[in-house]
């Protein structure tokens, strides 16, 4: 990475004094001349960036009048953030609030949503910063922002027209924000501090962020058709990692990881979580994700996994599968009676029924193969009681989230509500597993070591339920069949 402190160290003699001729830029890099601020400012054609509107301008405006309409007397604050330092002076990658990316499509830092009450209903205005383009001596000595940096970014005018939203200087917001009664104003607190200090704390901030995560469990159609695209890249990942499992059998767990990802830069914005490569006895770790152990024939390899598209959707699929492409005995067992619970589970969505059916039916599937298996020795019904709960020593999570531009989404949701009845248009992950650790005395020992988990993201429809993922075979032998054809097509990966 390259850094202004290559520039020369500047004569500083009596003669060419540094107040006159020479400007400071920063702590330990020397100051620029003043001819070349002028040089470098001048005679530059305008960068031209996109003109056209967002894909979800529409849909992102429906959502603004929605929630402005929830607290009609109300205006509402909502930052997406600012670049979060990775190490010293380098960040990380940046990526918006979500609940400011849903209103706005806006994946740029430091910029801030207000929705204002007005006589002809909720008014809405983007504030963003001017762009560090060459009319300002930040285009080549801020690190951060400047364009000659970081690349051009969107200011007041070209938001605008590509979020197709009021804009305003974002430095005008303060003064905007002064005048307004603070009983009156909700903010969305926690992503800027700078927001969060100009502003009274209310007692209603909670609601606004219960509202909104409330607002987006219910996806509209551009949210399906980005999930399903992430989904599809998603697919598209787990076949590489398919084909590159002989070359992982020498080199390990992070060649899995790193041709995954590498499918997610390639056709989206990045991976939706940290990939879990986990192979033999790893994938008994729910979130295994140092992804630095050995991939052997013989075990089966848990992939947990999904892009993050364009716009933010991702996708949340789990796949488990033998590293040599065939089954043990042992290992089919296992991974049948998680499949029958995964199929119970999926069957149970539909619109009305409580958010627990499909752990509720998994649950019950699971319990009574641990007890035929002979792990459980207790009757099933006693040992999913409530006061029991015994088969959660070999399954632990609970089979179902909510699925979104968080793969967690919609956190911030009342229980009530969360956990209330399916309604068309929600999206799930069904994904039940077991897990054996390695030294569980209470478990025979051909299945010691032995972790399954399936994992689908489902959209509950008028009618029932639509598996997303379905593409990705889940049947025993069509995933070995899978495997076989992909090995036979298989064309090397990037040298490996």
């Amino acid at each position: 990475m390259s850094d202004v402190n290559q520039v020369p160290e500047p004569d500083v003699s009596a003669e060419n004094p540094v107040s006159e001729y020479w400007v400071w830029v920063g702590p330990h890099r020397p100051p620029c001349p003043r001819v070349l601020f002028e040089h470098m400012t001048s005679n530059w054609e305008p960068d031209a960036l996109l003109s056209d509107v967002h894909p979800a301008a529409t849909f992102s405006a429906a959502r603004r009048e929605k929630i402005g309409q929830r607290f009609a007397e109300k205006t509402l604050v909502i930052p997406t953030g600012n670049p979060k330092v990775r190490a010293n002076d380098t960040d990380y990658r940046f990526r918006a609030g979500t609940d400011f990316f849903y209103l706005t499509g806006c994946n740029e830092p430091d910029a801030v949503l207000v929705i204002s009450p007005s006589g002809s209903g909720p008014r809405s205005t983007l504030y963003v910063p001017h762009r560090r383009d060459h009319h300002t001596h930040e285009f080549f000595t801020d690190a951060r922002y400047g364009e000659l940096w970081v690349g051009a970014r969107r200011g007041v005018e070209e938001s605008a027209v590509y979020f197709d939203v009021q804009t305003a200087p974002l430095e005008y917001l303060y003064k905007d924000l002064a005048s307004l009664d603070s009983s009156s104003v909700l903010t969305l607190r926690g992503f800027d501090e700078t927001v969060d200090g100009m502003l009274d704390a209310n007692d209603e901030d909670e609601e606004l962020a219960v509202a909104l995560s409330e607002q987006r469990l219910i996806k509209d159609d551009f949210e399906v058709a980005q999930l399903q695209l992430a989904i599809n890249y998603t697919v598209k990942g787990f076949e590489d990692v398919v084909r590159a499992l002989p070359v992982a059998q020498h080199r390990g767990e992070r060649v899995i990881e790193g041709i995954f990802n590498l499918r997610a830069r390639v056709e989206g914005n990045d991976v939706g979580y940290d990939t879990i490569a986990a192979s033999g006895s790893h994938a008994t770790t729910l979130h295994w994700t140092r992804n630095d152990g050995e991939v052997r024939a013989g075990d089966l390899l848990l992939l947990d996994a999904g892009v993050e598209c364009h716009n933010l959707y991702t996708a949340d699929v789990t796949r488990t599968m033998p590293v040599d492409g065939k089954f043990t005995p042992a290992q089919r067992r296992i991974y049948e009676l998680v499949l029958q619970a995964q199929k119970a589970g999926i069957a149970a969505v539909k619109p009305g029924a409580p958010f627990m059916a499909a752990n509720d039916a998994a649950m019950k599937i699971l319990a009574q193969g641990l007890y035929e298996l002979g792990i459980l020795t207790e009757e099933p019904e006693t040992a999913l009681r409530k006061d029991r709960q015994l088969h959660r020593r070999y399954t632990l999570h609970g089979v179902s989230h909510m699925l979104g531009i968080d793969v967690h989404d919609c956190a911030n949701a009342r229980n009530e509500t969360y956990l209330g009845n399916l309604e068309e248009g929600y999206v799930l992950t069904v994904e039940p597993g077991l897990y054996f650790q390695p030294n569980d005395l209470t478990v025979p020992e051909e299945y010691r070591g032995i972790g399954v988990r399936i994992e689908d993201d489902v959209l509950v429809t008028a009618t029932g339920a639509k598996n997303l993922s379905e593409a990705l075979p889940r049947e025993p032998h069509a995933i070995e069949d899978w495997m076989s054809e992909l090995w036979s097509s298989a064309t090397p990966h990037l040298g490996l």
